[in-house]
Order: structure tokens, then C-alpha cells, then sequence
């Protein structure tokens, strides 16, 4: 059945607010990103806007879980192309993390001062949490994949990240070389005789 046009439209719309979004982003950063801003960048009326999104949070919200989309997707390729290692996958999934949160930092940092805790009960947190945490039990079955999980994602923390790359200067390349050392770490195993983490 052919979905009607008024749905037909307002996908298009949505799209055209994201696009609209991103491009005031990338000129202004966060300062502008107002959606009254925004709706003359796209050229729908403001009405439009906040139907679809209330409010500036609803937006960044949506930003967010559609570059998520567009990471999930990548790494679906990747893991189509033969079958990697947990190891491969592993470093893959974490680089295009760092990837990720270097792209979308200003929107991160807006959603990270909205709500500090908000991002752990984020779909997003919690799909990665969960895709990590089977990534680790699959190459250290001894580890705690769960709090490995935990700690692999405070990398990802927008206010740390921001600050690695702003006041530290590193470059996404360092992070990502640290990254590896961690991922060596968990796939060397715990050292001989070290106790089984209580389930």
C-alpha cells in the first residue's frame, strides 16, 4: 500500500530540518541552533519544526540517532566482508566510535549539558554497550565483559573527548592508538591465578 503524501512529506521535511541542522553546526556550532533558526535555514515554517521535534533537545536527540544509524549501518558492512576477528571487529567498532563522537562533538556536548546521566539510558549508549560487552566476552571469555564494556565507552565521554582534542591537543589518531593498547589488554587475558568476576 502507497504510504499517503502528507507522510511522503513530512519525511521529506524531516530530512530537510537534520540537513538544515547540521549545516548551522558546521558554520556556528551550537550558538545558533535554534529552531526558529533552523526552520528558515530549511525553509519550512516554524510551525513545521515543532511539530516534529518540540523542542531544541528533541532535535539534537534526533541529530544523534541519525548519525548513529549511518555508524551502525558502516559497521554492518564491515562485519558482512568475510568474518572478522573479535579483535578486528572490536578495533573497528571503537575507531569509527572515535570517529563518531569527533563528527558529532558539538551535538554531543549539547546533549551531555541537557542532561549529564542522560547518556547512559540513551538507546544509543545501551546498543553499544551491548554490542562491546559481546565483542570482549567473544575474545577474553574470562573477562568482565559488562564493566570492560563500561570502561571502553568512558572514552567516549563528549566532555573528556572534548577535552583530549581541545586542551590536551591530541588528535583522533592518538586516541585511537590508545584505544588499540587497551583492546591488547583485554585480549592478553587476566593474569594467571587471578580470581573469575562474581556473575
Amino acid at each position: 500500500m502507497t504510504p499517503p503524501t502528507e507522510r511522503a512529506d513530512a519525511a521529506r521535511n524531516r530530512l530537510r530540518i537534520l540537513d538544515a541542522a547540521r549545516r548551522l553546526l558546521e558554520v556556528d556550532g551550537s550558538a545558533d541552533l535554534s529552531l526558529d533558526a533552523v526552520a528558515k535555514e530549511a525553509g519550512v515554517g516554524v510551525g513545521t519544526v515543532y511539530r516534529r521535534f518540540h523542542h531544541r533537545a528533541g532535535l539534537v536527540y534526533a541529530l544523534i540517532e541519525d548519525n548513529e544509524t549511518r555508524f551502525q549501518e558502516a559497521f554492518a558492512r564491515h562485519c558482512a566482508d568475510g568474518t572478522p576477528s573479535a579483535h578486528d571487529r572490536l578495533r573497528t567498532f571503537l575507531h569509527g566510535l572515535a570517529d563518531l563522537v569527533e563528527d558529532n562533538r558539538e551535538l554531543l556536548l549539547l546533549a551531555e549539558a541537557g542532561a549529564p546521566a542522560g547518556r547512559y539510558h540513551s538507546a544509543p549508549f545501551r546498543r553499544h554497550h551491548e554490542q562491546i560487552a559481546g565483542m570482549v566476552a567473544e575474545l577474553a571469555p574470562a573477562a568482565d565483559a559488562a564493566y570492560t564494556a563500561d570502561l571502553l565507552l568512558m572514552a567516549f565521554t563528549p566532555g573528556l573527548f572534548a577535552f583530549q582534542r581541545t586542551e590536551r591537543g591530541w588528535d583522533v589518531d592518538r586516541i585511537k592508538h590508545g584505544l588499540e593498547a587497551l583492546i591488547a589488554g583485554i585480549g592478553a587475558g587476566p593474569e594467571p591465578g587471578a580470581a573469575a568476576p562474581a556473575p
